[in-house]
């Protein structure tokens, strides 16, 4: 059975500096523990989660990870979702997430 618990939180944008430059936001730690110590049977490889994140007047599917050395979920921000809501690193955003 598929949950669908929904968080809803403001983070700022931050962009990997690695290969790739990926964008994210960092869920806040109590959100993290919540999902990680109820959902996480739901993980699939490398601490994943399916959800469904919107921000702005976009909503898209998606997948949360897990970052074990910030010790919260990461939401991916594709170039796509960026571009139609004008985001930048740096920026804040409301996001909601359902898991």
């Amino acid at each position: 059975m598929e949950s669908k618990i929904e968080f809803a939180f403001s983070a700022e944008v931050w962009q990997y500096l690695g290969i790739g430059g990926w964008f994210f936001v960092s869920f806040p730690e109590s959100i993290s523990a919540e999902i990680r110590n109820n959902l996480k049977w739901q993980e699939e490889g490398w601490g994943r989660l399916k959800a469904t994140a919107k921000t702005g007047n976009t909503a898209w599917k998606t997948s949360i990870w897990f970052d074990t050395k910030k010790n919260t979920y990461l939401l991916p921000l594709k170039a796509e979702i960026r571009k139609r809501e004008h985001i930048e690193a740096g920026n804040m955003l409301n996001i909601i997430v359902k898991v």
